[in-house]
């Protein structure tokens, strides 16, 4: 019998974990998106590619998990699994870089002296780095909780 891990593939705590991703990653998106000048800033635009690639990422897996949960069956294939632990740490790594590329420059921008973003509009991005951030610790989670599960596979 196999140990069930909490936050791996196919459980419910991975479900909540992805929904958390898709969300944040979403939000992080919107606030991004709603100053039409991050077009300006290579942070701003990577972050943009970043979360466009980590929300279908995450709201696939997440219903994958919502579906294994309804049905009670686990996915527990180790070559699917190793994809999906890999993919979680390549789009994790992106996902922290973009969030901390984008967090220095908008704070940058914030502290100057405010010739080259209105406050409003530099606080917003700092928002979307702070959802980017809190994207990135969801699917660090997940990754690890994955990681863990492989071996016993």
């Amino acid at each position: 019998m196999m140990e069930e891990v909490p936050g791996s593939v196919g459980t419910s705590a991975s479900f909540g974990l992805r929904l958390g991703q898709t969300l944040f990653s979403s939000a992080s998106l919107l606030f991004m998106s709603m100053g039409v000048e991050f077009y300006s800033y290579t942070p701003f635009c990577f972050l943009v590619t970043i979360m466009g690639l980590v929300i279908p990422w995450s709201f696939t897996h997440a219903l994958i998990d919502g579906y294994s949960v309804l049905v009670k069956c686990p996915l527990r294939q180790p070559g699917i699994l190793v994809i999906i632990v890999v993919g979680d740490w390549v789009l994790s790594v992106l996902t922290l870089a973009a969030a901390c590329s984008t967090a220095s420059v908008a704070e940058l921008m914030f502290t100057t002296d405010g010739s080259d973003c209105p406050p409003n509009l530099c606080s917003r991005y700092l928002i979307s780095a702070a959802m980017a951030f809190l994207s990135w610790f969801l699917s660090l989670g997940s990754c690890l909780f994955n990681l863990w599960l492989l071996p016993s596979l």
